[in-house]
């Protein structure tokens, strides 16, 4: 059994990066945060607050392709964030292809994201990354 049953999960571009957390146990995911901040360094010390606060097993990245499996103009940003992961981490960090999620986010209705969302703080207009992250989160949930 794994020693832990978290995994976070990583939508990442140039502006944001939007963050969802999983459980393997009932294999259910939902948006922590966005990180709106370009800043490389004050986005790697928002990760490590969380990876320190909720110990994931593993990092789930987000990366993109095209349907053949070509690179998209921001493929090696995405390997590049999940290798510096790896490196300021020492946690498995899984690439996953991530195409349309962010479609996929936009598509959830704002009554059922409302719904999820209930009292927390994160607001569905402004958090479309992190619902990305969810949907990258459960792809390998179901895998």
């Amino acid at each position: 059994m794994p020693s832990s049953q978290i995994v976070l999960g990583f939508d990442v571009s140039l502006n944001r990066i939007g963050v969802a957390i999983g459980n393997l146990i009932t294999r259910d995911a939902r948006p922590l945060l966005q990180i709106n901040n370009r800043d490389k360094n004050q986005r790697f010390a928002e990760i490590a607050r969380l990876v320190s606060d909720w110990e994931p097993e593993s990092l789930i990245v987000g990366v993109p392709s095209h349907p053949d499996g070509a690179p998209l103009p921001n493929t090696a940003f995405c390997q590049r964030f999940a290798n510096q992961l790896r490196g300021r981490f020492s946690k498995p960090v899984i690439e996953l292809n991530e195409n349309f999620t962010s479609l996929a986010a936009r598509d959830r209705s704002g009554r059922q994201i409302k719904a999820l969302l209930g009292s927390a703080s994160i607001d569905a207009d402004e958090s479309i990354d992190a619902w990305a992250a969810v949907e990258i989160l459960e792809q390998f949930l179901r895998a």
